[in-house]
């Protein structure tokens, strides 16, 4: 919170900085074109950063601080504030410094670190022009975006044969702790961007809970869906929890969640059979895109199949409709662990560990290949057009009401078939990294995914700074 003397220290400090800036405005006069005209500026290696993007507005990327970084309620402000910016013209001096009042005014300086590594780089991309991607970054660039906005991005994603200057503005921030929302009065300042000859950079993590561009007229929907949205959700929620398996489909269905089993009958076929010759449950590999997919697995089955995990809080295994297992990460603990519970039944595991939103498989986890052989690969893969299901950052106990705060929430779920017995460890003599490997590769061709060499820890140090553990509170 800001202390009443700071506020009064803010006006006396925008009052002053007034009357700085706009003498020093006339130097910079080449910074405050319109945006049409800043896409026309490639004069000696001088270019504009918003000439690099499709979307003519900033106010997207601003919206994207103030709900991501700072709360509904500072999103609901800048919102409202829409038209007057309309009006006023998006690009204007006085236009961007309101909005960089309204969503930086009290916002904590460690908030908006993690937006500008999580949330901001994916929506970057993604409004990049095509033909950018094989360009290298200019030697000089202008912004009119804050530098907290900006300089994240352009360090990890740019890519130039030689150093960059980039021009920025610089906000001014109290106690070193939190933003006042004022541009100091210097107005400018310049970082450089090393020099990089390596290829564009892949995005394969990001976090924030919007999975739409906040354009005004989006996030305008957002807000008038949202009070249909938190019924909806909780609605869902009990359908899952008080209703059977096998009766929980047809209503699910009528509220819009849509559920796409396939190959399930080969699947209970095989597992039937080998249970014959066997004592032990058949172990379920599953891809993880959000903590419902242990409920679309046993919905898919019409049973309820306990689910191992690597980390969840009490809150989430209070209101799981399965027994969920939490894995202590020491092998050998966890390794008695599951044996105990294969010897009970079948289960659930998903060996990347975390969560992963992108068309990426995370490194998988070898212990299940030593204690199982009946397993059955799973091809798990969820769509959401409004609100991500996971997060690295905030109230993961949320995410899967927040899935379910969707119009249209879709899964699907492809079971490939058993492994068979001669390429599993114990009867095939193949290494538990050789099995996970070739299980990994199986569910990415299946998915149309890319395997990688990332594992829960590079995501976690990348989009929360920490390395994964949450509350067990």
């Amino acid at each position: 919170m800001v202390f009443p003397m700071d506020v009064l220290k803010l006006v006396t400090l925008w009052v002053l900085s007034f009357f700085r800036i706009a003498r020093k405005v006339r130097s910079y006069s080449f910074l405050h074109r319109t945006n049409s005209q800043a896409r026309s500026q490639h004069i000696h290696g001088h270019y504009f950063f918003e000439a690099l993007l499709k979307s003519s507005s900033p106010f997207p990327y601003f919206m994207l601080v103030a709900f991501e970084g700072g709360s509904p309620l500072r999103a609901l402000i800048l919102l409202l504030s829409s038209p007057l910016l309309f009006i006023l013209g998006y690009n204007k001096e006085l236009t961007l410094r309101i909005m960089a009042f309204i969503t930086f005014c009290g916002l904590r300086t460690k908030d908006m670190h993690l937006v500008s590594r999580a949330v901001l780089p994916k929506f970057f991309l993604e409004d990049m022009h095509l033909h950018h991607n094989q360009q290298s970054t200019p030697p000089l660039m202008f912004t009119r975006f804050p530098r907290v906005m900006v300089e994240w991005f352009l360090q990890e994603y740019h890519h130039s044969h030689s150093a960059t200057e980039v021009i920025a503005p610089e906000l001014h921030i109290i106690k070193g702790s939190y933003f006042s929302g004022l541009f100091l009065p210097e107005l400018y300042t310049t970082f450089t961007i090393q020099r990089n000859n390596t290829t564009k950079k892949q995005l394969v993590f990001h976090d924030g809970r919007l999975a739409f561009f906040p354009t005004p007229l989006a996030t305008l929907a957002l807000f008038l869906w949202l009070p249909l949205a938190i019924p909806l959700s909780i609605t869902r929620a009990l359908i899952g929890l008080l209703l059977p398996y096998k009766a929980s489909y047809i209503p699910g269905y009528f509220t819009g969640i849509r559920l796409r089993i396939i190959n399930p009958t080969t699947t209970t076929t095989t597992t039937t059979t080998t249970k014959k010759n066997s004592s032990n449950g058949t172990l379920y590999v599953c891809t993880h895109r959000t903590l419902l997919d242990p409920v679309m697995l046993s919905t898919a089955l019409a049973r309820q199949i306990p689910a191992v995990t690597y980390s969840l809080s009490r809150m989430s295994e209070l209101i799981a409709p399965m027994r969920t297992i939490r894995l202590t990460r020491n092998r050998l603990q966890d390794s008695e662990t599951m044996k105990r519970l294969l010897k009970d039944g079948d289960l659930v595991v998903c060996p990347e560990g975390t969560t992963c939103r992108e068309a990426y498989l995370l490194r998988f986890s070898s212990l299940f290949a030593e204690l199982a052989d009946e397993i059955v690969p799973v091809a798990v893969d969820a769509r959401v057009s409004v609100f991500y299901g996971t997060t690295a950052s905030g109230f993961k106990w949320l995410d899967p009401l927040f899935f379910l705060m969707n119009p249209w929430p879709e899964y699907s779920l492809e079971f490939l078939g058993e492994v068979p017995p001669e390429m599993t460890c114990r009867k095939g003599g193949w290494s538990s990294a050789e099995v996970a490997n070739r299980i990994q590769r199986q569910l990415a061709g299946a998915l149309g995914f890319e395997c990688t060499e990332f594992t829960r820890k590079d995501k976690y140090l990348v989009l929360a700074g920490n390395e994964g553990l949450v509350n067990k509170i």
